[in-house]
């Protein structure tokens, strides 16, 4: 069995890459040929994420060990098949290749194919140039962009400038009154 993946980009239009991996394949292998495909380096952390239809992100497999959320379960690459995580056909996922911005390719299990094997992982179509690896802040800023730091840029949609106390957090009493429980 071969599991057919596409890899498309909301950054550039016309990026497509097609990746070829048998589903014993561990999520490194598929990592290690994204990366040959687009010309990057391999020193930037990223992560794959298991998402819903509506892309949605259910798990997280990444590159190295990290228990920083023990609410959402976790794999690291090396350790975990395709085939444990990725099962159907249209299943979606998420490859974050910059953490600072969130950046990341748009991927789909575009076909199994059966009947057929395959060792490791290829790129099968190439078509446009990959998005930058890292976007560098001050760069965009001296080409007139736009980093997007409106009020949700820290992640609360509902944080009004309002609610917040003008008085540096004093929530009423004296300051050096004491504390009840």
């Amino acid at each position: 069995m071969i599991y057919r993946f596409t890899i498309i980009s909301d950054e550039v239009d016309d990026f497509v890459r097609e990746i070829q991996i048998d589903p014993e394949a561990t999520f490194l292998d598929f990592h290690e040929t994204i990366v040959k495909s687009v010309g990057y380096t391999n020193d930037q952390m990223t992560s794959f994420f298991i998402c819903d239809d509506d892309w949605e992100k259910e798990k997280e497999v990444t590159l190295e060990e990290m228990d920083d959320n023990p609410e959402m379960d976790s794999w690291v690459m090396k350790e975990t098949p395709i085939s444990e995580l990725v099962e159907d056909e249209k299943q979606k996922l998420l490859y974050v290749f910059d953490y600072m911005t969130e950046r990341c390719f748009f991927i789909e299990l575009s076909e199994i194919i059966t009947g057929k094997e395959m060792t490791g992982a290829k790129c099968t179509k190439k078509s446009g140039d990959a998005p930058k690896q890292t976007v560098d802040f001050e760069e965009m800023a001296a080409a007139g962009g736009s980093l997007d730091l409106d009020e949700n840029f820290y992640g609360d949609q509902d944080f009004d400038m309002e609610d917040f106390d003008q008085e540096g957090f004093d929530i009423g009493g004296d300051a050096g009154g004491s504390f009840e429980e």
